[in-house]
């Protein structure tokens, strides 16, 4: 076969890839509205913990289903970082984060994850995109952070440190986790890292019931049954199958697009003001976009 026929064959396979990625991207992208539905009846912990533990236990149900075999050993580390980052980590402090911050400035300081995930990718894997790709990446960063300051008028909250803090260790989990997708199935990445965390999950959810109130509404319910069923497992099962596809630091710049779709969640959903600048953050972002998606690594 030649490289022209390889070539073809390929496109394909980018393309679902691509679509796989986005499709996580829009399910990741009502997450903190579902989590701020979710805080309308349930403590910040307790709304953690629980995430935690309905997801392993859809997770679990499947893999009993498959009957999926243990993971190798050399698997376990790479499920452990995606665990602490990805189920345990970014959920409790985002969930913190949204008690004083709004899902509008929320979404948009964890703008910044594409980025950290294409560095801790990189460095992780050895791999070098080109300039372009990290020209391009940048921008879109600065374009958030930009977004960020005006919004904050320059003030950085404890929120924002939470947040900061949150897409640090995710950063580091969706790297692992898409470097774990290449040898096992997306599905079965998250399946089993939700899992493993479910002593921690089941013990900070035990805790977290006996110390905070719980008022139980319809709206809190289905909060927490988005976080549990989509945010902390049924997305990651696209995102992963994405990530796998066209490699993580492409796939993680088309999540620059999620804060400028939370924003507009946060708009019809919860009823938040929609910043004036949003329009013109949103075109520069999905510019950025564009050119990383044409950047070859």
């Amino acid at each position: 076969m030649t490289a022209h026929d390889s070539a073809i064959a390929a496109r394909p396979v980018a393309v679902g890839g691509t679509a796989l990625a986005a499709l996580g991207v829009l399910a990741f992208s009502f997450s903190f509205p579902a989590t701020a539905w979710a805080l309308t009846g349930f403590g910040p912990w307790t709304a953690a913990g629980l995430r935690g533990v309905l997801a392993a236990a859809v997770a679990g149900a499947g893999l009993l289903a498959a009957r999926v075999p243990l993971p190798d050993r050399a698997h376990w580390p790479g499920l452990a970082a995606v665990a602490v980052g990805c189920v345990l980590g970014f959920p409790l402090l985002t969930t913190l984060a949204l008690q004083t911050s709004s899902t509008a400035h929320s979404a948009v300081v964890i703008g910044l994850l594409p980025l950290a995930t294409a560095v801790v990718a990189a460095l992780r894997s050895g791999g070098r995109p080109s300039r372009g790709f990290w020209w391009a990446a940048l921008a879109g960063a600065a374009v958030v952070l930009g977004f960020t300051v005006q919004q904050s008028r320059g003030a950085l909250s404890r929120a924002d440190l939470l947040l900061v803090a949150a897409l640090a260790v995710c950063a580091a989990g969706y790297a692992e986790g898409g470097r774990l997708a290449r040898s096992m199935p997306g599905w079965q990445v998250i399946a089993w890292a939700v899992v493993a965390a479910l002593p921690v999950s089941a013990l900070a959810a035990g805790l977290a019931l006996a110390a905070e109130p719980v008022h139980a509404g319809p709206r809190a319910l289905a909060g927490l049954a988005y976080t549990a069923a989509i945010s902390q497992f049924g997305g990651f099962v696209l995102w992963y199958r994405g990530m796998a596809a066209i490699g993580v630091p492409k796939a993680s710049q088309l999540q620059l697009a999620q804060p400028l779709l939370t924003l507009g969640w946060a708009v019809l959903v919860l009823g938040e003001r929609f910043s004036p600048a949003a329009p013109v953050a949103a075109l520069l972002v999905l510019g950025c976009i564009a050119a990383t998606q044409r950047a070859r690594g």
